[in-house]
């Protein structure tokens, strides 16, 4: 079916603005649910593309502007939240903003010792449920619901009726009753008498009580206790004057306080400063280990006398072809103490079974064997190309002068592949810095330093060091999380800025 002129012409805009429109409509939820800073990114790339496709200068742009967009979104909008996080105190108990902390705390109650208990049951009447609450103390005082509206997300108060029947059916179980649990919290119910209940238990409801009041200073007090509760905005929790903290804590800007603790802060700086020459050693000896490894190789299989040439290279190349994951897991059985096949062989051989996971040096030097493994491979491969793309004429002469082959490789292979492979070199070191599969799947990170407060081993690397004291720790400090990862990421665009550098080094050389 083709389109006529008229809808050719109009198709484009409707389309435009109908997509647009739902980008606005997004916007304004993200706006409601107080994620203003994705709200603010979506608006401006709305704006944008309003822009784009409406100009008559931006013909170009609108096949890139799909790309561009969708790299903000997925790649700058993580990058500055992360940043974002940062600058705060967000953590497992300073999850929520000031207001939703402080109507959480409003809304907590607490039962009346003396109140009357009423149990509760729920009865299925067709598709709706009806609530029976039965006092505790006289079986035959009952009082039912009428259906209750399923679809209510806010507080629905609830006129009870009495009855001195039970209804007739069987009460949902325990499981039912658990299901529903959302909907019976929001529940306010009123007995004929006046009487306001709550749901106090799953299987209860009574007479409750607000715990907190709020007073025209904003300052909260606690109806069991009778402390007072003002909002610290340094903390980011309801404190009092003695320094009692009512959970839970909201946000708070914090400015460069994460920064300073993890270079002053000595619970920080100092593991900080470990996991960090590590993780450099850990990246750089990979790269020389891995780099020099795949280049002998390389340049013997580059022989022509050598039988078999394509096999070799096929065998060689199979660790790089297996999931990385398999063969870590793999290397984690082989270098078990008790059971693993390497400790058997050494046992067998010297009489010794090396403590690979315990001791700190052993567990480095695993980790260092297991990525020269995995990294050799694809060294080989580049080399063995560069190595192609040399001119033979130049080892003819070579030979007629009578050098041998270790005058070759010094003298031409390395200086000639040296430079086109900088900048993979550069790369692969800006990869191990980053090689969290690895510590994770193999040594966790362990073992843990003794001497340190803070999560944290020995073979811990940067990014992996991060994500302990993110989802690892006790506090789980997100800020302080976001913060590192910040200070990882300057670190490894340092590394690409060198790399780009050095690779239009090795461009401009070859012209």
């Amino acid at each position: 079916m083709k389109l006529t002129p008229l809808c050719r012409r109009y198709a484009g805009p409707a389309v435009l603005s109908a997509m647009l429109l739902a980008m606005l409509y997004l916007v304004m939820l993200l706006y409601v649910a107080h994620e203003w800073l994705l709200a603010g990114t979506l608006l401006v790339i709305a704006s944008l593309a309003l822009w784009t496709y409406t100009s008559a200068k931006t013909l170009a742009l609108r096949y890139l502007f799909p790309g561009v967009a969708a790299a903000a979104v997925f790649v700058v909008f993580p990058m500055v939240y992360t940043v974002a996080i940062g600058f705060t105190n967000y953590s497992s108990q300073n999850l929520l903003d000031f207001e939703r902390a402080r109507q959480y705390l409003l809304d907590e109650t607490y039962q009346d010792a003396a109140a009357k208990a009423y149990t509760l049951q729920l009865f299925k009447d067709a598709q709706q449920l009806r609530l029976q609450l039965t006092d505790s103390e006289n079986a035959s005082d009952r009082f039912l619901s009428p259906p209750l509206d399923l679809a209510q997300t806010e507080r629905l108060t609830v006129q009870m009726l009495q009855s001195g029947q039970a209804l007739q059916g069987e009460p949902l179980g325990f499981k039912e009753v658990l299901a529903q649990q959302d909907l019976l919290r929001r529940l306010d119910v009123k007995l004929p008498s006046g009487e306001s209940l709550r749901m106090a238990s799953l299987r209860e409801f009574a007479a409750v009580k607000n715990l907190y009041l709020e007073k025209p200073d904003g300052t909260l007090t606690n109806h069991k206790s009778g402390a007072v509760f003002h909002a610290n905005f340094d903390t980011g929790f309801f404190e009092t004057d003695s320094g009692v903290q009512a959970p839970p804590g909201f946000k708070v800007n914090v400015g460069l306080a994460h920064y300073q603790r993890i270079f002053t802060d000595p619970k920080f700086s100092e593991p900080f400063l470990r996991i960090f020459v590590w993780t450099v050693g850990f990246a750089s000896l990979t790269v020389v280990f891995a780099a020099t490894l795949g280049m002998l190789l390389a340049v013997l299989l580059n022989w022509d006398s050598l039988r078999y040439q394509k096999l070799y290279q096929f065998m060689l190349f199979l660790p790089y072809a297996v999931p990385g994951f398999i063969s870590i897991l793999i290397f984690k059985g082989l270098f078990n103490q008790n059971l693993g096949e390497i400790n058997m062989i050494l046992d067998g051989l010297f009489g010794i079974k090396p403590a690979w996971f315990s001791d700190p040096f052993l567990a480095k030097a695993m980790i260092l064997l297991v990525n020269t493994w995995l990294g050799f491979p694809y060294m080989m491969v580049v080399c063995t190309g560069l190595i192609k793309s040399i001119p033979a004429d130049l080892y003819e002469a070579s030979a007629v002068a009578g050098a041998g082959p270790v005058t070759n490789f010094f003298e031409i292979t390395l200086p000639l592949i040296l430079k086109p492979l900088t900048p993979l070199l550069i790369s692969s070191f800006a990869f191990n810095f980053n090689n969290f599969v690895l510590i994770t799947l193999l040594t966790g990170g362990r073992p843990d330093f003794l001497d340190i407060a803070v999560p944290a081993g020995t073979t811990d690397i940067l990014v992996s060091y991060t994500f302990r004291i993110a989802f690892q720790d006790s506090g789980q400090q997100f800020a302080l999380a976001s913060a590192i990862s910040t200070v990882i990421f300057f670190i490894v665009a340092a590394i690409t800025l060198l790399q780009m550098r050095f690779t239009r080094i090795a461009q401009e050389d070859k012209r």
